[in-house]
């Protein structure tokens, strides 16, 4: 029997939907050239019908335009320290406070700026707007003489390259940080002003307080309605659901749970519609799982040392009782590294280097939800259960239930 050609439409239509749905998630700033054009295309055919959905569901806005699709993504935790920025460079560091300082100064000055520049003359243009006294009265300090500060100005920038802000013409980078020469760039003016997400400009933000502060950028219409707060409800839990690895219920307030509870099929039913995520639902909370394993920056298990680490640390946490203390991982990978480092980098053997590797394994397994930490431990949180081991124990890399899966953001 034909299948009608009506049905053949819709269900390219969905195919195409979906597709474009799921690239903006990954990559909220399409641009029409690069390595995300073919996305951009069906973010741009189907810019109406996404930006409809995205409005009601999530509160994010669609632009787009013939140069680039930006959905204007605001995290639904705002205090969640879990997902830095970084640069375009393979391992690179996440961005520290002075590094953000800096990009919100190179945009600044871009913006104020022509239509090339020169890093070099971006920087000079930085070292002039850092020495307003309100900057220097928070410790902040930019001279860029030192080759630090010059690497710190070269990641700003590598990530404005990644975000297709600027286009190198000429030079490199790392010939400016070590002083032997300079970087020339076009200046992408309206991938520029479509860089801010906020729902206010930053200008017109009056609180002192830094949590307030972030309130205010992305503060919605006054809830002075039921209707309108649970408008709110259902897009603050559509952002977390979309974005976090699990959405736990005791991070809820009692409205927000009492609303997901009466509501959770037709919210997560709406997001595996558009996405094709699937609702995993525990009895402490949920996670839309990716069957596709594409719609995320962090996984795991990774390849690599790290990766290996992570997955034995995270056998070890899934066991324990309580707290654990950092200094008792740090004991346990050296176990470890006696066990299995034959399939570790000879760097990470070397004596010293455990403090390194449980850093890197904690901060992993917090942005994937699995568990919080304090100061000088690590606590375990219920999605971790998942690699507790039984009688068969899953030791070498890659052999690992599918976990839940930080959702990229930009």
């Amino acid at each position: 029997m034909t299948t009608p050609l009506a049905e053949v439409l819709d269900g390219q239509h969905a195919a195409e939907l979906r597709k474009a749905a799921r690239a903006l998630l990954k990559q909220p700033l399409l641009l029409a050239r690069g390595r995300y054009a073919d996305e951009f295309r069906l973010a741009r055919r189907h810019a109406s019908e996404l930006r409809e959905w995205f409005d009601r569901n999530t509160g994010w806005a669609l632009q787009a335009d013939t140069e680039a699709a930006r959905l204007r993504k605001s995290p639904g935790v705002l205090t969640d320290p879990t997902h830095p920025a970084r640069d375009t460079t393979r391992g690179a560091a996440p961005f520290t406070r002075r590094r953000y300082v800096l990009l919100c100064l190179a945009l600044a000055a871009l913006e104020r700026g022509e239509a090339q520049i020169a890093l070099g003359r971006l920087a000079d243009q930085i070292v002039l707007d850092a020495a307003d006294p309100r900057l220097a009265a928070t410790g902040i300090e930019f001279a860029l003489e030192r080759r630090g500060e010059r690497l710190d100005l070269a990641a700003v920038v590598r990530l404005l390259l990644g975000l297709g802000v600027l286009r190198r013409v000429a030079g490199e980078e790392e010939a400016y940080v070590s002083g032997a020469g300079d970087v020339l760039y076009d200046v992408e003016r309206r991938v520029l002003a479509g860089l801010l997400a906020s729902r206010r400009g930053p200008s017109t933000v009056h609180a002192e307080a830094f949590d307030d502060r972030l309130a205010e950028l992305v503060a919605e219409t006054a809830m002075d309605s039921d209707e309108l707060r649970f408008r709110a409800m259902r897009r603050s839990l559509t952002r977390r659901l979309l974005d976090d690895p699990v959405l736990y219920y005791d991070d809820l307030s009692d409205a927000e749970l009492g609303y997901l509870t009466r509501q959770r099929g037709f919210l997560t039913a709406r997001i595996t519609e558009l996405t094709g995520l699937v609702a995993e639902v525990r009895a402490e909370g949920i996670a839309m799982v990716d069957p596709e394993d594409d719609l995320t920056d962090l996984r795991m298990p990774e390849q690599g040392t790290y990766g290996h680490v992570t997955l034995l640390l995270a056998e070890h946490l899934a066991a324990a009782d309580g707290p654990v203390d950092l200094d008792e991982l740090a004991l346990r990978v050296r176990e470890l590294a006696s066990q299995h480092g034959g399939f570790w980098s000879k760097s990470a053997r070397e004596p010293g280097m455990e403090t390194e590797l449980v850093e890197q394994a904690v901060a992993r397994l917090a942005a994937l939800g699995l568990v919080s930490r304090t100061p000088y431990a690590v606590v375990v949180r219920p999605a971790l259960a998942r690699y507790a081991v039984g009688e068969t124990v899953i030791r070498e890399p890659g052999s690992a239930p599918v976990p839940p899966q930080r959702k990229a953001t930009s």
